[in-house]
Formats: C-alpha cells, structure tokens, sequence
C-alpha cells in the first residue's frame, strides 16, 4: 500500500473527514489510494495555542504511529496566490487546517475511510508499506546463492567466495534475483521500512576456516517478537515468540543443531545487532562492520 505521513492532529482531521486537502511543498505524479499514517512526532507547545484548530478535534483520540485511514489521491494543484485567497475565502476550516502559501501544492484527496489502525513508524515522501505475507512473496523469488564483483552469478558458495563477493544493494538483490542470506536481510530490511524495532542480526561461529554465519530479520508487532526468514530454507517462515530473549535463543540453537551440528566452540559463537551496511562491500568488510 502507498502510505503518507502526516503530524498529529492533521492525520486525525482527515480521518474524522473534517480535512481534505493536505498541504505539501513538493508536488506528486501519483494518483490512486493512499493510506495515511499519523507520525510519532509530538505536537509543539505553541501549536496547541491554535484553539479554533484544536477545536475540530475536541474529545476525539489522537493516533500517534498509526496507519489509520485510507483514501484516494485525486489532484495535485499548485497554489496561485488566487488559489490560496479563494481557499481562505470559501473553506475556512480547510484553510486552517493546512499550510496555505503562494508556491505550494494542494493533494486533493477523496473517498477517505477509516481503517483499524496499523502500527508504523512511518517515512518521507510517499512510501510503501506491505504485509509481511507480501513481503515473504516477494522474496520467493530470489534464489539462494552470490553475486562476485564481475557481475557473474554463483549458486554455491565455493572457495572464490571470501575474496570476490560483493554485498548487493536491495535493487540490484531485485534485479539479479539472487542472494545469500546477507544480501537478503538488507532486501528485507527495505520492504520492512515503516514496521517498528526492526533488528537485524550476524551469528557467526569463529572456528580458523570456514567460519559458519547466518543473518536474520526481527522485528515487533502487538507486543509480539518474530524471526522472518527466507534464506535458510530448513526454517524459512514467520516465527512468533513473545519475547525477543526467546527469540535470540531459539535461532542461536537452530544455528547449533543444524548448521554446526553441535560441534562447537561456545566460546567463539557470537551473536551481534547490526545496523544496515554500505553496498558493495568485501566479506572482510562486512564482518568488520558486524562487528562493531
């Protein structure tokens, strides 16, 4: 879904239908349904001085991080100094309901419905919110293997891995259709914009050869932790636990039994928060950065 954010209380005016017009100083192309998101950000002090704005609102609840109505997006129209004049003339509640200049530009919207609210954390611009169903089809179609830094394609990680891998950026993992868990997590990490505590993690095992890793995708939804997984096909899926403690633990012996066949050192298993890498990184680069 297509999703804007928008300041409290100017979301929950056009959720309770008493604003139509959101005001922007950038212009759009899009048109169709758009579903608007009320940001987590607090209303200043000298706002709420505005009494006949705040009046529109009395009584009614504020939805702070929600994704709470959706609507269509049926004109864009930049503001002439007639444009704003007759706004301020003929639709008063509108006019004060938004940022009405010369040079702006008024989204006209219509059809606004309100939907339950959505936890989000919302973003800039107009942008992308999907479920994680959609998410998980979305990844069904990239293939488990590696990219080197000639563009060639590799299916199986064989000895050339540590020396050409480059890490793949979100778009260039969606056009080549192929990635290891790595590259994965950072396609993940992009269709996940908007969902709260989003975390990624590295488990790695430091063993002197091989060095086994795997990284994973968490995030939380109604007070509920879950494991996103695609790349490891044994336990590809959406784990639910109701906490992230449980969580960790769970993944950590996964990791153990499968992928280290309880042949381990517990000394050197690891287990790190990483935060999003720069693309095209060597693997020595991207432990360094795993690492920090």
């Amino acid at each position: 879904m297509k999703v804007l954010s928008l300041t409290e209380p100017y979301a929950t005016l056009i959720k309770e239908k008493k604003k139509w017009i959101e005001t922007r100083s950038w212009k759009t192309a899009y048109r169709g349904e758009l579903y608007i998101h009320a940001s987590s950000t607090k209303i200043p002090k000298n706002w709420k001085d505005n009494t006949e704005l705040f009046t529109l609102i009395e009584n009614i609840p504020l939805n702070f991080g929600n994704i709470i109505c959706k609507c269509n997006l049926v004109d864009c129209i930049y503001m002439t100094k007639e444009y704003v004049e007759n706004i301020k003339e003929k639709s008063h509640q509108e006019y004060i309901c938004g940022d009405y200049r010369e040079g702006r530009y008024a989204w006209v919207l219509d059809n606004i419905t309100p939907i339950l609210p959505i936890k989000a954390t919302g973003s800039l611009s107009i942008w992308n919110y999907y479920t994680e169903k959609e998410i998980m089809t979305f990844l069904e179609q990239i293939e488990y293997g590696w990219v080197d830094d000639e563009k060639k394609k590799h299916l199986t990680i064989d000895e050339t891995f540590s020396k050409k891998y480059r890490l793949q950026s979100p778009q260039e993992v969606i056009e080549n259709k192929i990635g290891v868990c790595w590259d994965q997590v950072e396609l993940e990490r992009y269709y996940f914009k908007g969902y709260q505590n989003i975390k990624t993690y590295f488990i790695v095992h430091y063993d002197n050869d091989k060095c086994p890793t795997h990284t994973f995708l968490t995030y939380q939804k109604d007070n509920k932790y879950y494991w996103f997984e695609h790349a490891w096909e044994k336990w590809k899926g959406i784990h639910e636990y109701p906490s992230l403690e449980e969580l960790l633990l769970d993944v950590k012996e996964k990791f153990i039994l499968d992928e280290l066949k309880n042949n381990y050192n517990k000394n050197n298993l690891c287990l790190y928060e990483y935060k999003k890498p720069k693309s095209n990184i060597t693997v020595e680069e991207y432990y360094k950065h795993c690492e920090q």
